[in-house]
C-alpha cells in the first residue's frame, strides 16, 4: 500500500484540515529536517506550524473577548434576551466603566 505515512497531509486543502492534521505536520517537519537536503522545505513547514500556533493563541484571546457579545446577540435573536442586554454586553466588551448601568 502506498501513501498515508503522514495521514495524507498532501491532500490538505483548507485550514480546518490542516489544524486537524497538526501532528502529521509536525512529523513531516521532523522528517524533512532529517533528510539533510530539504532544509528549506523543513523550515517552511516549521514556519507554518508557528503560524498555526500564533493564530490559535490570537483567536482564542479574541473569542474570549467576544463570547459574551455573541451570546447576547444570539440570545436576543432567539427571544431569550432583550436588546438592552446586547448593549450591556457591548459596553462590557468595550470596557465602559458603567457597563450594564441603566441610562441616566
Amino acid at each position: 500500500m502506498s501513501g498515508g505515512s503522514f495521514n495524507y497531509l498532501c491532500h490538505t486543502w483548507d485550514l480546518d484540515t490542516l489544524v486537524d492534521k497538526r501532528g502529521s505536520l509536525e512529523s513531516m517537519a521532523t522528517e524533512l529536517a532529517g533528510l539533510g537536503y530539504a532544509q528549506d522545505a523543513a523550515r517552511e513547514t516549521e514556519e507554518l506550524l508557528v503560524m498555526l500556533r500564533q493564530w490559535e493563541v490570537r483567536a482564542t484571546v479574541r473569542v474570549e473577548r467576544l463570547r459574551e457579545v455573541w451570546k447576547a446577540v444570539e440570545w436576543w435573536r432567539s427571544c431569550d434576551y432583550s436588546e438592552d442586554q446586547v448593549h450591556e454586553a457591548l459596553a462590557a466588551y468595550r470596557g465602559d466603566e458603567e457597563a450594564g448601568a441603566p441610562d441616566a
